[in-house]
């Protein structure tokens, strides 16, 4: 099937390209490369709306240029082999593409499938929450994972110690990805990835609660993730710019939660409460 590559202009000076990366990406695009002042998205024909990307809030406010075209097939192994950089989170924990050799032996080796830019290190909110998690003690631990993307903070979080991931995202493209990176990992005995929403959880509780989704998805979903938490639980919250902090720290201390830690990369932030 064909898709259309939808090529949105913009002058960095003006426009956070993270934050246009961010909210275009609630469109089902299967990929994005990132160029200077420019992002491109893949999306299969019959799944795009010119008409809901020009409704996007920062495309309509700052009347970007958005320009869209039919091609062939992509095959996006190579043109993520192009694009696509292994990225090191510390000393201990790398991420890379199947496609990259491995440099040197990184207790954490984490591979990843790229087909879009969330979930491969790349971006602030995946870095700031992979590096925090490696300051946890995750053995013997149970986790839950709310969209989880490609995977990776489960695996990690495996890979760390923890017996039980449950892996859950509503987006069918990356319930497959996140499916095939945990077979890819070996961690398929650990992880449970599931197509769906917060209800999913089902009463279970969790020692970590991980969260790198948006503002307006913590909100909505913060008070089922507190009532996940066993005693003494954390959660680690991404996906909120600088200036949305303190409206879910409120959110958060009005459920009993204490913020713990706040930690900053670029223009986005990190959350760790406990209860």
């Amino acid at each position: 099937m064909n898709y259309i590559e939808v090529s949105i202009s913009f002058d960095p000076k003006k426009v956070d390209g993270e934050i246009l990366l961010a909210e275009v990406a609630q469109i089902p695009f299967e990929s994005f490369i990132e160029n200077e002042g420019e992002l491109l998205g893949y999306i299969l024909k019959n799944e795009f709306s010119e008409a809901e990307l020009k409704l996007i809030p920062i495309i309509n406010e700052n009347q970007l240029e958005v320009t869209c075209k039919e091609i062939q097939q992509i095959n996006w192994n190579e043109e993520w082999e192009k694009n696509f950089d292994p990225i090191e989170i510390s000393q201990e924990c790398v991420v890379r593409a199947d496609f990259h050799e491995k440099s040197k032996n990184y207790k954490y080796d984490i591979r990843i499938n790229p087909k879009m830019s969330f979930g491969t290190g790349h971006h602030a909110t995946t870095s700031l929450m992979l590096a925090q998690m490696l300051d946890l003690d995750f053995k013997n631990s149970l986790a839950l994972d709310m969209g989880t993307g490609t995977g990776v903070l489960a695996i990690l979080a495996t890979m760390m110690g923890a017996n039980n991931v449950l892996a859950i995202d509503n987006d069918e493209w990356a319930y497959r990805n996140s499916v095939e990176n945990v077979a890819l990992n070996h961690c398929t005995d650990n992880i449970d990835v599931k197509e769906g929403d917060v209800s999913l959880i089902g009463g279970r509780k969790f020692n970590f609660v991980l969260a790198n989704i948006n503002k307006n998805v913590i909100k909505a979903q913060l008070s089922d993730y507190v009532d996940s938490m066993e005693q003494n639980a954390l959660i680690l919250l991404s996906g909120i710019l600088k200036e949305d902090c303190d409206e879910i720290i409120e959110l958060g201390e009005s459920l009993g939660l204490t913020k713990l830690e706040q930690k900053q990369k670029d223009k986005w932030s990190l959350l760790v409460f406990s209860n």
